[in-house]
C-alpha cells in the first residue's frame, strides 16, 4: 500500500492573486501552480493506491477551498481518494460547519493550519476544533510550521505549541505537516512522546542537506515509523516524493556519515497511512 497523505486540489477562484504571488517570490519559481485541474490531479496520483486531498479555509491569507468542492471531487474516486474538510475559525459556525462537512459531505478528516488563519493553536476558537474532532473520531492534518506568505505570524507556527493540544487531547490523532520545517527537532521530540502524533514527510525532498539530517534525526529517536508518505501536490507529485525519498542518502555517498538502510525508507513509502489514522 503506498500513500499519498498530502494532496490539494483548487481553482484559480480559490486563491488571491497575493497568495499566489508570495509563493513564487519565495520559491524563486514564477511558474509555481497552486490551482489544479481534476484531471491532472487524478493523473498524478497514478503513482500510489489511495491519497487524501485536502480542502482549506483560510481568509487571512486568502486560501479558500470550499469542502463541497473537495467532496464531489473524491466522492468520483471513493475507491482510491479520501477528502479532509477545512475550517476557518475565525468563523463563528466553525463547529457546525465540520459538523455539516463530516456528516452530510462524508468528508473523512479536518486540515488546519494557524498560521494560515492567524491564530495560536491554543486559541479557544481552535480549541473547539480540536474538541469536535477528538469527538467525531477524525484525524487532523495541521500545517505547524512556517510558510512563504508574509502577512502572518511566525509566533503561531512552531510545533511545540501543539504540546498542550496533544495532553489536552490525547485521543485526537493528528498529523503535523512537512515535519514542521523548519522546527523538525520539536516535531520529533513531539511525536515520539505522544502516541496519537505523526508527521508527513511532504515538500521536503527538494532540500536534500535539510531531508538527509531530517531522516538521520528521526531514525536516531525512533520515530521513522510515524512518518508518512505526503507530496503536497501540486507543489510536487507524489513520484518525486519516493524518488526523493529513495535518494535520500546522496548527501552521505562517499563519506563516514550514517545513512537510512534501504528497507527503512521502503517502509515509510509502503506505511499503510489510512489504517493508521482510522480511515480504512
Amino acid at each position: 500500500m503506498i500513500v499519498d497523505c498530502h494532496t490539494h486540489v483548487g481553482e484559480d477562484q480559490h486563491l488571491t492573486k497575493d497568495f499566489v504571488k508570495d509563493a513564487r517570490i519565495v520559491s524563486g519559481n514564477p511558474q509555481q501552480k497552486f490551482a489544479v485541474d481534476l484531471t491532472e490531479h487524478s493523473k498524478a496520483m497514478e503513482t500510489v493506491d489511495r491519497a487524501i486531498v485536502l480542502g482549506f479555509r483560510a481568509h487571512h491569507v486568502g486560501y479558500v477551498i470550499p469542502n463541497e468542492y473537495v467532496a464531489d471531487y473524491v466522492h468520483q474516486h471513493d475507491e482510491k481518494l479520501v477528502g479532509f474538510a477545512s475550517v476557518d475559525p475565525n468563523d463563528d459556525d466553525a463547529v457546525e460547519q465540520l459538523d455539516y462537512s463530516v456528516k452530510d459531505l462524508g468528508l473523512k478528516g479536518l486540515k488546519l493550519g494557524p498560521i494560515y488563519q492567524n491564530m495560536h493553536p491554543s486559541d479557544p476558537r481552535f480549541i473547539r476544533l480540536f474538541r469536535r474532532a477528538e469527538q467525531l473520531d477524525i484525524p487532523i492534518l495541521i500545517h505547524q510550521g512556517t510558510t512563504f506568505c508574509r502577512d502572518v505570524s511566525l509566533e503561531y507556527a512552531n510545533p511545540v505549541l501543539l504540546q498542550p493540544i496533544a495532553l489536552a487531547f490525547p485521543d485526537l490523532r493528528m498529523v503535523i505537516a512537512h515535519l514542521g520545517h523548519p522546527w523538525i527537532g520539536e516535531t520529533i521530540s513531539l511525536i515520539r512522546k505522544h502516541p496519537n502524533l505523526y508527521a508527513d514527510l511532504s515538500a521536503l525532498h527538494y532540500r536534500p542537506w535539510q531531508f538527509y539530517n531530517a531522516l538521520v534525526l528521526a531514525r536516531e529517536y525512533g520515530v521513522l515509523h510515524k512518518l508518512f508518505l505526503g507530496s503536497d501536490y501540486p507543489v510536487t507529485t507524489p513520484q518525486a516524493s519516493i524518488d526523493g525519498l529513495r535518494n535520500a542518502n546522496a548527501p552521505a555517498v562517499g563519506t563516514a556519515m550514517p545513512t537510512i538502510p534501504s528497507e527503512e525508507i521502503e517502509a515509510i513509502i509502503h506505511r499503510d497511512t489510512f489504517a493508521i489514522l482510522g480511515l480504512s
